[in-house]
């Protein structure tokens, strides 16, 4: 029986400057509709990489969301975006919370 351990190296993998391995097509190749598909599911799959993965999984994690994400913004350097996530707009909200009363039991 032959058993495999590692990753078999291929078109969706390569080498990078530091010796370490890169899974995945390189962010700058995708299209604007790919790299959106791959930054929501790289998302939607950190809370289980970060509470059940081992370390090179998160780590390997890690750097795939910083390459898809810094493309991202490097597209897209004027997004909108929302004032409630500024630090002004999480301050208002801080100072709203501080002067509405609240009721006790509720």
């Amino acid at each position: 029986m032959l058993v495999l351990t590692g990753r078999v190296p291929g078109p969706h993998t390569r080498n990078d400057e530091r010796g370490t391995t890169m899974t995945g097509v390189d962010p700058s190749r995708l299209d604007d509709q790919q790299l959106m598909k791959e930054l929501e599911t790289i998302h939607r799959t950190r809370h289980d990489t970060l509470l059940y993965g081992s370390n090179d999984a998160l780590r390997t994690h890690n750097e795939r969301m910083a390459q898809l994400e810094g493309e991202y913004l490097r597209r897209n350097p004027t997004r909108p975006v929302a004032a409630g996530r500024t630090r002004e707009g999480a301050r208002e909200r801080e100072a709203a919370d501080t002067t509405t009363p609240t009721t006790p039991g509720t």
